[in-house]
């Protein structure tokens, strides 16, 4: 139980938006202040020491970056106007003749982008399934970053933590940890070992389907890495704007009620389509029968998300046929909505099965998207 007076809990945190008010009419919601540069008085002076130029003076992007580095646990935190410009800066880091250990079967703009970035700038790319401790521990001698994402997009797949910081330690790597599907309100990497965190916060963060955003989380905020990464933000101006900032921040006021509805249905969904006839494998930690539901259960609280994939019995085009039968579930890209979104990923990205179907659950009634998967199914 938290100690109401000095650490209020992350519901309260979040719907309050850490107490923002608007300091010139008491406004509960704070105010969007557009302004990319501000007046100085007659000596020259700023008036307000923390108001010089947007790039890094918006008081909406600090809050929202005060938010998510409370509930990561976070020392420091940045917000980026994409979750690839969060990604991007990290990398950067690595330098030419350097070395990149990535997880395989993760989010595929990740992969290909690295993939490009190391081919560029001559830096070793060694891709493993960090799932299996084993395999990993025979590549991870030494490494510049050690990237994980759990669970991850659109295996579901979850990688221990704990385990892996260990391993980057001894390999005197950085290990980053894409945690989007698990969102700060189910698990806090950073707690767990991981020297940075980070969310494409785009995805359940927003929750409306309406922002483009990323973050980057730190354990240690003076350490090198975290500097040229600051550095790296400023200089570059991968900066959010103000109203994308304000958006971001209306969607965290109901993250962790979100969260919680959506976990809960994942997880009835998930429970019938093991039960289905017409489906051959279900992809989600919250199963006992998953293979890293033991793992799951150590490094996460209070759910396992939203994010869940199977495979329909047959070929792709028994796939797309109940992907074409869906009413509620829409077919689109992206995850952590309030509506619910379904993507046949193999149409995109090849080496995903083409029996595959991802969902992203989302808020609406779970009996109701429970009845909509039967009625598609049922076409196959």
């Amino acid at each position: 139980m938290s100690d109401h007076k000095n650490t209020p809990s992350l519901d309260t945190l979040f719907a309050q938006a850490n107490g923002a008010i608007d300091p010139q009419t008491g406004g509960v919601v704070p105010p969007i202040q557009s302004a990319t540069t501000f007046v100085r008085d007659e000596a020259n002076v700023p008036l307000s020491a923390d108001h010089i130029y947007a790039r890094d003076d918006n008081d909406l992007v600090r809050l929202g970056e005060n938010l998510l580095n409370r509930a990561e646990h976070a020392e420091a935190g940045l917000l980026f106007p994409s979750g690839m410009a969060a990604v991007v800066a990290v990398m950067r880091t690595v330098p030419n003749g350097g070395r990149i250990i990535q997880q395989t079967g993760i989010y595929w703009g990740v992969t290909k982008w690295t993939r490009d970035f190391c081919a560029r700038r001559q830096i070793e790319l060694i891709e493993v399934d960090c799932a299996d401790l084993e395999e990993l521990r025979k590549v991870a001698t030494t490494a510049d970053v050690l990237w994980i994402e759990t669970p991850s997009n659109p295996y579901l797949k979850t990688v221990d933590v704990a385990a892996c910081a260990d391993m980057a330690k001894s390999a005197g790597a950085l290990l980053v940890v894409d945690s989007t599907a698990a969102t700060p309100i189910l698990s806090q990497p950073l707690d767990l070992g991981a020297d940075i965190v980070m969310h494409s916060a785009t995805k359940a963060i927003n929750g409306h389907s309406d922002v483009l955003a990323g973050y980057l989380g730190c354990r240690d905020a003076s350490s090198h890495i975290w500097e040229m990464i600051v550095t790296d933000r400023h200089d570059a101006g991968a900066i959010m704007g103000p109203f994308e900032a304000w958006l971001l921040i209306r969607g965290m006021r109901t993250l962790p009620l979100r969260v919680e509805r959506m976990s809960s249905s994942a997880l009835k969904v998930a429970e019938f389509l093991v039960a289905h006839p017409k489906v051959n494998t279900v992809l989600y930690p919250g199963l006992s029968t998953d293979p890293g539901h033991q793992i799951a259960l150590r490094q996460m609280s209070g759910g396992f998300g939203s994010l869940l994939s199977f495979q329909v019995e047959g070929n792709k085009q028994s796939a797309l046929t109940a992907i074409g039968h869906l009413k509620l579930f829409k077919r689109a890209t992206s995850l952590g909505g309030v509506e619910s979104l379904v993507e046949h990923r193999h149409t995109i990205e090849e080496a995903v099965p083409g029996n595959l179907l991802r969902l992203s659950v989302g808020i609406e009634n779970a009996t109701d998207l429970i009845a909509d998967l039967n009625d598609a199914l049922a076409q196959v």
